[in-house]
């Protein structure tokens, strides 16, 4: 098995019917064998009848409950027989080539663990994904609404000046589109189920770029502009409240840094939030959290 594709999907039925769509109807995919699982969180939109209807050879794997994005995609990972494992949202379009460009870059660049492609909008405009490794002063910048007042401040953090034309090493790419080397699964396994949504992705990158004795030293986070994929960004959390959105922000921001750093960067997060929540409210901010 060449690829794994692994969906998890909660309440985009139109959405993610598309997506598979654009895989099958692919003729690319006649020249690798490849296998695609959704794990359905529960929809309530017929997610799990549609697919039983119409995609009978994909993998169903049917939750009574929200179980989250790591835990969700953990139960596909341990299932799944690919030489590359993708972890892709439901709400893309793998454009032509996509996935047969990737399967080759990653075969030719054996020191990438992790690698993620070019990601545009639906109007064909770069979204700008590479991050560089959180540090605890530009989530205290987030949690405080400073980018409010210092438009600037997460310049270097969200790698403003970041050539997309030009493939990379970097710390992280964006989750929605996470190719993932099998070495790399077997080394640490899945993601970090503590995770509910957010950071998980960042937090498996950590993770690879601390463990130093990958075989075939596979031990890199890479970008490639080798392959190009349509991102329609957050689907299913625009259909969480904000304040539900907030507190998964928050508590796996704290999670990660209490995993990674010290301690008194932990506490400090941990005391701003509150603080932030009132400046917030004060101001009457109302944009969504751009990490």
């Amino acid at each position: 098995m060449d690829l794994s594709i692994i969906i998890v999907s909660w309440n985009v039925k139109n959405l993610l019917r598309e997506n598979l769509k654009a895989i099958f109807g692919s003729a690319e995919t006649q020249n690798f064998a490849f296998e695609i699982f959704v794990v359905d969180n529960s929809s309530k939109d017929g997610t799990v009848e549609m697919i039983k209807r119409e995609f009978p050879t994909v993998n169903l794997i049917a939750n009574n409950h929200n179980a989250g994005f790591a835990k969700a995609n953990n139960q596909a990972i341990k299932k799944a027989c690919g030489e590359f494992i993708l972890l892709l949202n439901p709400d893309m379009c793998v454009l032509r080539g996509t996935l047969a460009d990737m399967i080759k870059w990653m075969r030719e660049n054996r020191q990438a663990a992790i690698a993620g492609c070019h990601l545009i909008d639906k109007n064909g405009n770069t979204i700008n994904h590479v991050r560089r490794f959180p540090t605890v002063w530009d989530q205290l910048a987030i949690v405080l609404k400073l980018p409010h007042i210092f438009p600037k401040i997460l310049d270097k953090y969200l790698m403003r000046n970041f050539d997309y034309s030009q493939a990379a090493s970097v710390d992280s790419v964006r989750g929605s589109f996470f190719m993932i080397r099998r070495e790399a699964i077997e080394k640490l396994g899945g993601l970090d189920e503590r995770y509910f949504i957010w950071f998980e992705e960042v937090d498996f990158c950590k993770q690879i770029v601390e463990t130093q004795n990958f075989a075939s030293n596979c031990g890199e986070i890479w970008y490639t502009p080798a392959a190009k994929c349509v991102d329609y960004v957050g689907k299913s959390f625009s259909q969480i409240k904000t304040g539900t959105t907030q507190k998964y922000f928050r508590d796996s921001m704290l999670k990660y840094f209490k995993k990674w750093h010290p301690l008194w960067q932990y506490w400090i997060l941990k005391i701003a939030w509150p603080i932030g929540a009132f400046v917030a409210e004060k101001a009457n901010f109302k944009s969504k959290i751009k990490t």
